[in-house]
């Protein structure tokens, strides 16, 4: 099959999936329970996931693997497990997606500070050490580093995995608008500083998940093509910004309204495109005729 840096450098938008936490919960995960540790007890679900994104036309699917670094496992007593739930994370993408789509394992952050010294560097990469090498043993063909805020944690992900596999690896971080209409992590990282720290670590592709529907994800993408015009930029947006319905988070985007700003996004410089929060194969769906007709379009 490749590497998907191979099939981005010929031009082609690729498409990736989206929200995986909500499928679990309709399939009757419980609040306060593991998800990572469905990979194990529910298998065949999270493997129905996978396949519901590639059968929506998902290039490549993530994996049930987010929350699986030790740190994470330790708050369900599951840490000595953590090798076991990511390879069986990525072997349920592998069986959903099938042997033609890229399997981009999710590696999630810690939830450890590295400024508060609750955790130091070495312990970091030896967390995602673990995670990298059950993944790649699980069939994975890459690591999604995700959702991150600190470029100290995000390096420590991409060394682990680049010196302890032959994974790709991906990187993209979660960024707040401020009220100067600037964008930056948790953390205070801006667009260009976390690709900036990725890409000097070694990450084959760099961009952004979470926090933002497309119409902001088209601005950050903006800021990391100018100083970066070379990189491969993969974006996972949110259905729009949440809105609180009766207490819980609605994503108010649907399908159509997120393929329609796919064009912006791809001219903006993004090479793949996918969901996060609120979307769902039927968002993916949409979004892939959108790709499909610019690759024809742009074929070489």
């Amino acid at each position: 099959m490749g590497k998907i840096v191979d099939v981005l450098k010929s031009g082609k938008i690729l498409v990736s999936d989206g929200a995986w936490g909500t499928f679990l919960y309709e399939k009757g995960m419980k609040a306060g329970e593991c998800p990572d540790a469905w990979s194990l007890n529910r298998f065949d679900d999270v493997v129905d996931i996978a396949k519901s994104y590639a059968d929506a036309g998902s290039d490549m699917v993530e994996s049930n693997s987010f929350g699986a670094s030790y740190y994470k496992l330790e708050h369900f007593g599951l840490q000595d497990k953590a090798a076991d739930i990511n390879e069986a994370a990525a072997k349920a993408s592998r069986k959903g997606a099938g042997p033609d789509k890229f399997v981009i394992s999710s590696i999630g952050p810690t939830g450890k500070l590295l400024v508060t010294e609750e955790v130091t560097e070495e312990d970091l990469y030896n967390a995602f050490k673990v995670q990298a090498i059950a993944l790649e043993k699980g069939g994975a063909d890459a690591v999604c580093i995700e959702t991150m805020s600190d470029a100290d944690e995000a390096v420590c992900a991409i060394k682990a995995t680049k010196e302890n596999t032959k994974l790709e690896v991906i990187t993209t971080f979660s960024f707040d608008k401020t009220v100067q209409g600037t964008y930056k992590t948790m953390m205070g990282l801006s667009p260009v500083d976390a690709a900036k720290a990725a890409l000097e670590a070694g990450s084959d592709v760099v961009g952004t998940n979470c926090g933002n529907g497309i119409e902001r994800m088209i601005d950050i993408v903006k800021e990391m093509k100018a100083a970066y015009p070379d990189a491969f930029i993969l974006v996972h947006a949110n259905a729009g910004l949440p809105e609180n319905r009766d207490g819980k988070d609605f994503f108010p985007e649907t399908p159509q309204m997120m393929a329609d700003q796919v064009e912006g996004l791809i001219k903006a410089g993004t090479n793949v495109v996918g969901g996060c929060c609120g979307s769902t194969p039927a968002h993916i769906a949409a979004m892939k005729k959108v790709v499909d007709d610019y690759n024809a379009k742009h074929a070489a």
